[in-house]
């Protein structure tokens, strides 16, 4: 699980992902310094400390290095509510009072990406569909599923490639 960034970790990180391209510590220290007082050195640090921890990759070129993001600020603020969730004593509970913090627009976004995930035949999150069976997948088989493909990971109903189902049968499929 990551780490949460540092303010200055963070101020870096920020620029690297919003040019989405291999960048120089001096790029990166001139647009620091619109803000704030900073040295080279203190930034080289920063984007070396960064490639220790696997945030940035580099590649040389001459006597400096180009450093490039490792993956997106989505998945780096996917990643650290992943974990802020997986420390809670009771997860559903932490999603509830999550949820209630959120704005309208934010609860929107939500559900636009669970249907994302779902796929082209998710219904809204509010949908019940009654054959769904509780037991089917665990606890995201709940009361407001939009049917046994909700249950899935991230992969959504098909798995990673498209070919596979469910991995156990359903008793009730002969019903």
């Amino acid at each position: 699980m990551p780490r949460p960034l540092g303010e200055l970790e963070d101020a870096v990180m920020t620029r690297v992902w919003k040019w989405n391209r291999p960048v120089t510590v001096r790029e990166v220290l001139e647009d620091l310094q619109q803000d704030r007082s900073i040295a080279y050195t203190t930034v080289m640090t920063v984007l070396d400390n960064l490639h220790q921890k696997g945030w940035v990759r580099r590649e040389a070129e001459g006597r400096a290095y180009r450093y490039e993001a490792v993956s997106t600020r989505a998945a780096y603020s996917a990643a650290l509510m992943n974990d802020a969730w997986s420390q809670s004593d009771n997860p559903a509970a932490a999603l509830v009072a999550f949820f209630g913090m959120m704005s309208p627009e934010q609860r929107q976004a939500l559900s636009d990406a669970v249907r994302m995930v779902q796929g082209p035949q998710a219904q809204t999150l509010t949908t019940h569909e009654p054959e769904a069976s509780e037991d089917s997948a665990g606890p995201e088989a709940s009361g407001d599923s939009a049917g046994p493909e909700a249950s899935e990971g991230p992969e959504g109903p098909q798995g990673p490639e498209g070919t596979e189902g469910p991995e156990e049968p359903d008793p009730d499929a002969g019903r």
